[in-house]
């Protein structure tokens, strides 16, 4: 389900279908919509620089980074927020309408495998990996001594994740694989499912394991030989040793630029820095680009 957000100076209102801005001045309300990996983490941000900014509102949703990068091509957003880059269809898009875009990198994510506590693996290699993601190992007896049919969790083809496994692993997903709206219902498809597994954003699972270990946190290892590491480690992630770790981009229209640009230089400040890093996601600093 997608949800949506609306933060206005100290007041914050959630909605599950459908929000409408009320502001006064129009020309300081934003939208922001996208990757469902960044919603929560835009959420706390902007509920913090409402604190700091009385003319700040701003309505934020997910749906997955495609449908944020469409919304900015249409002008229904002023941020999307992505975990992928533009395709190159995508910026042939927002060319053809001579749409100029800022593009921020603002934090480091990395996407976490999870299976259910009672799963007796705690480590995969990637070539095992996406056997399973494909559909081709179908049982954990393959690579376990457990005997139960194995059950994909995953993104629907709109997620920027979903695009990222899929491009990291050099695969097309199973047609098993059971496509969900977002990071919430794969954490909850396996934590009710003892031979599932399912993939999320790290800074999302990072805070529920510790609440709720009723899921695993698989490390990865490239080959069958190599080390494993977590994306819960941070010095693997600083290091660039994770496998699945990306980049969270943030694209605005040039034309809201201006109105969107003290928010950006907050998540820039400290404080935002501090509050991107509580929320398990890591700051990696990188030049800023433009299209």
């Amino acid at each position: 389900m997608k949800r949506h957000y609306l933060f206005k100076r100290k007041s914050i209102a959630i909605f599950s279908f459908l929000l409408l801005i009320s502001c006064g001045d129009k020309d300081h309300s934003i939208k922001m919509k996208g990757s469902d990996t960044e919603v929560n983490l835009a959420v706390n941000l902007a509920e913090q620089y409402t604190l700091e900014d009385s003319d700040f509102s701003i309505a934020i949703s997910g749906g997955g980074s495609g449908i944020g990068i469409t919304s900015l091509l249409n002008g229904q957003a002023d941020i999307a927020n992505s975990s992928r880059p533009l395709s190159d269809k995508e910026i042939a898009s927002f060319e053809k309408k001579n749409i100029k875009l800022h593009t921020v990198i603002f934090a480091e994510d990395a996407t976490a495998f999870v299976v259910h506590k009672d799963i007796p693996i705690d480590a995969l290699d990637t070539e095992t990996l996406g056997k399973i993601m494909k559909g081709e190992i179908t049982n954990w007896k393959e690579i376990t001594s457990l005997d139960l049919p194995i059950n994909i969790y995953g993104r629907q083809s709109s997620s920027g994740t979903h695009s990222f496994i899929k491009k990291k692993l050099k695969i097309e997903f199973s047609n098993a694989a059971k496509e969900m709206t977002g990071n919430a219902q794969i954490l909850e498809g396996v934590k009710a499912d003892k031979s599932g597994i399912g993939y999320v954003g790290a800074g999302y699972i990072s805070h529920e394991t510790a609440a709720n270990p009723t899921v695993k946190i698989l490390s990865i290892r490239e080959t069958p030989t190599a080390e494993a590491y977590s994306p819960i480690d941070p010095k693997a992630i600083n290091s660039s040793l994770y496998f699945f770790q990306r980049p969270l981009y943030q694209f605005i229209l040039e034309d809201s630029w201006e109105k969107v640009k003290p928010f950006i230089d907050f998540e820039r400040s400290e404080k935002g820095k501090q509050l991107i890093k509580e929320h398990g996601y890591y700051i990696i600093e990188r030049p800023q680009d433009e299209i």
